[in-house]
């Protein structure tokens, strides 16, 4: 079904093409002055500056926006990862005749440059051989600083996640501090949040066409200062739509107040006296009266200010709360927050692009190779999907420690069967090294593709965080037969051996179509099959919005059924979270007892790392659940913050690890479950550290070094443990 149809929106590939169309299209979009000189450029029209290397691939943002930009007609230019001590690198291509656009690159530059526990990383997987060091911490404010010192008359307009979900005051985690929306600290003209495609060519066209930066305010998807509301608009505070704090009971304001001395001697015969035969007549406040309803279109929800939500951690929560419920495009309201004396303006989000749309964009003529002067440089990035397919994009999952929902939004917007088809035949035909497997055909999610609201009205007037929490909706339509169609027709191209699906998938979803799941398992898992519980326990799942443990295994089920039809041995590799917001020790041991049931032995884990605008990042900032209406007395969530009980929490997971024993034999005595301390299979872990790190004693004196899953496959069940008989 596709949605929001192109009467809501101009479709991008209907403007008029600049008049620098008629240099056509270059190889690859220039880094150099001799590139621009080969192609007959004398300048650029617009320059985009990002953190990632170069890569012209539709995977990687700058190059997807760069080649529609230039389909548009305009001549781009691309500044990757330059040196940022100085002015000098962005001044490489001359100066932009309309303006720079400017990214972090594919990944939020902190998250990118730190663990989830604030160590500097030691690599960087969109950097060639993955070399350290070559962005600056948050990028998107460092990349604006140097190019006004370059050029001080360009206008700045910035983007991608780091920039988007940044947008209004946020809970930094690496400064452990609410910072100000990214536009005031960048002093960017404009901002473009969430998929920037329609926002970006409307804007192009209209700087191009002689319009001021300034005065471009009515298009959505974008975010800019101004010093009032303007006139003609209505303003509701966010806080009367969710009051927030202690909520008293509304006073009527018929109702006849008295004192407690009044109280005391009031009778019957102290009420006052009706004249015989009069009848009392009982005022009735009607509560159905309502003002006749607000123009939304030119209604603006006021958040709480910078200056409050950084004091106030429920005053932040609730903010967060209502951001996430004015998020589709079909209902969100403008949204607007003071930082001192200006106003962060939001307008609502961009209406999806539809299959047609997401075909001109993904149907341009990429290289699908990094530029060369990086030569034969490793970018493990590219060397992870330079064999992959993106078939969709958004998710309406609503999980709320992801930042997928945040950025793409609710919404699926898949390409068209063709589109996909073809881009398979052109990996098969233009990129070096291909063996014949597509590593993936996917998008934020595996199983996603052409599934949306069965109603088109419904959709567009639905506030709910999720479509698949706490259940899946009734008006969810789980039809997976587009996406068995597509993998058959995929795996009958010429000279194609093998598809897999790399994408996470979402099995709860999967199992209202066992027929998917049968295509899925018998054809497209390489033994091995990714997939995210992240817990066990129910109290977590409810704050991460993720299904029971029921779903899982019912889906484990039907992967080892259809894998025993087709003659395959196959493992699920489960991937778990820990020190999620809601998280106690307790739901560490439980996770870690489930994980002992079922054999699983995981090798690497992710400790929870709070992104900006996150709901878990509100909990984890507040100690207040958002999911729900937030006050001062309003379920307080537990969150795992020191150190040491994040490293306990990880040390749950990987049980199996000596290094983790003698941590979690104190916290086990601590907590009264000594009774898991023991030699024997049945004990959580051994008694006594071994003498060779990684050794196990046994109850009969022999010793064993326990298995970890290989780096390459990230975490599975091993399937190479010692024999059940040993004891």
């Amino acid at each position: 079904m596709e949605v929001y149809t192109n009467n809501l929106a101009k479709p991008i590939h209907s403007y008029r093409p600049y008049w620098a169309k008629r240099f056509g299209t270059a190889p690859m979009l220039p880094m150099t002055r001799a590139e621009m000189g080969a192609l007959g450029w004398d300048s650029c029209d617009i320059i985009l500056v990002t953190g990632d290397c170069y890569i012209d691939h539709p995977s990687f943002g700058m190059a997807l926006v760069g080649r529609l930009l230039e389909a548009q007609g305009f001549r781009v230019g691309i500044i990757a990862q330059p040196d940022w001590q100085n002015a000098s690198a962005f001044k490489a291509l001359g100066k932009p005749n309309l303006y720079f656009g400017i990214t972090a690159g594919n990944m939020d530059s902190m998250v990118n440059r730190y663990t989830a526990d604030r160590k500097i990383r030691s690599d960087d997987a969109y950097t060639p051989d993955a070399a350290p060091n070559k962005r600056p911490d948050r990028a998107v404010l460092v990349y604006s600083q140097r190019c006004r010192e370059a050029y001080s008359q360009v206008p700045l307009v910035i983007g991608s996640i780091e920039a988007s979900l940044r947008r209004i005051a946020h809970y930094d985690y690496w400064s452990d501090k609410v910072r100000r929306s990214i536009l005031v600290d960048s002093k960017a003209d404009i901002l473009i949040y969430g998929n920037a495609e329609r926002a970006l060519v409307e804007l192009s066209h209209r700087i191009a066409k002689g319009d001021k930066i300034s005065d471009i305010q009515d298009v959505r998807g974008t975010a800019f200062l101004r010093k009032n509301i303007p006139e003609g608009w209505s303003e509701v505070e966010s806080t009367k739509l969710d009051r927030p704090g202690t909520i008293d009971k509304a006073i009527d304001p018929y109702e006849m107040k008295m004192g407690k001395a009044d109280a005391s001697c009031a009778t019957e015969d102290s009420k006052p006296k009706l004249p015989e035969g009069t009848k009392a007549i009982e005022i009735v406040v009607n509560t159905r009266l309502k003002a006749p309803k607000a123009d939304r279109s030119k209604q603006v929800v006021r958040l709480p200010a910078y200056e409050e939500v950084s004091q106030d951690p429920v005053l932040y929560a609730h903010a967060s709360r209502v951001l996430h419920l004015e998020a589709n495009p079909g209902n969100a309201r403008a949204l607007v927050q003071k930082h001192g004396d200006r106003e962060v303006w939001l307008n609502p989000p961009p209406i999806p692009l539809t299959t047609k749309e997401m075909d001109y964009v993904y149907d341009m003529p990429y290289a699908r190779k990094p530029h060369p002067i990086y030569k034969n440089a490793k970018i493990p990035a590219w060397e992870m999907i330079r064999f992959s397919v993106n078939i969709m994009r958004g998710c309406f999952g609503g999980c709320t420690f992801c930042s997928i929902t945040e950025h793409e939004g609710r919404i699926i917007q898949s390409r068209s069967e063709e589109s996909i088809l073809k881009e398979v035949e052109e990996i098969r035909d233009k990129v070096d090294g291909f063996t014949g497997i597509i590593s993936d055909l996917g998008g934020p999610t595996a199983n996603m593709y052409r599934i949306a609201c069965k109603s088109e009205k419904i959709e567009q007037a639905c506030r709910k965080l999720s479509c698949v929490y706490p259940g899946i909706c009734e008006n969810l339509n789980t039809d997976h037969s587009a996406l068995i169609q597509l993998y058959r027709k995929a795996r009958a191209i010429k000279g194609v051996k093998k598809i897999l699906i790399g994408s996470g998938l979402r099995y709860d979803l999967a199992v209202k179509s066992p027929e998917y799941v049968k295509e899925l398992v018998q054809h497209h898992v390489g033994g091995y099959l990714k997939i995210a519980p992240e817990h066990s326990e129910e109290n977590v799942l409810s704050k991460m919005m993720k299904p029971g443990m029921g779903a899982y295994d019912e889906f484990k089920a039907m992967f080892e059924k259809f894998s025993a039809e087709a003659g395959k041995k196959q493992y699920l590799i489960p991937y778990f979270i820990a020190a999620h917001p809601g998280t106690t020790d307790e739901d560490m041991l439980n996770l870690a007892l489930w994980l002992k049931k079922y054999d699983f032995r995981l090798d690497q884990v992710q400790n929870f790392t709070p992104t900006p605008m996150a709901m878990a990042t509100a909990m984890y900032h507040s100690g207040k659940n958002p999911l729900r209406k937030v006050t001062v007395d309003s379920e307080n969530v537990p969150i795992p913050k020191a150190g040491g009980v994040r490293k306990l929490h990880k040390a749950f997971i990987r049980y199996h690890d000596p290094a983790n024993w003698p941590m979690l034999r104190e916290a086990l005595k601590r907590m009264g479950r000594e009774d898991l301390i023991g030699n024997s299979r049945k004990h959580l872990i051994p008694a006594f550290q071994p003498a060779v790190m990684g050794a196990v004693r046994q109850s009969d004196g022999s010793t064993f070094k326990p298995k970890v899953l290989p780096k390459s496959f990230n975490q599975m069940k091993n399937p190479a443990r010692p024999a059940r008989g040993r004891k």
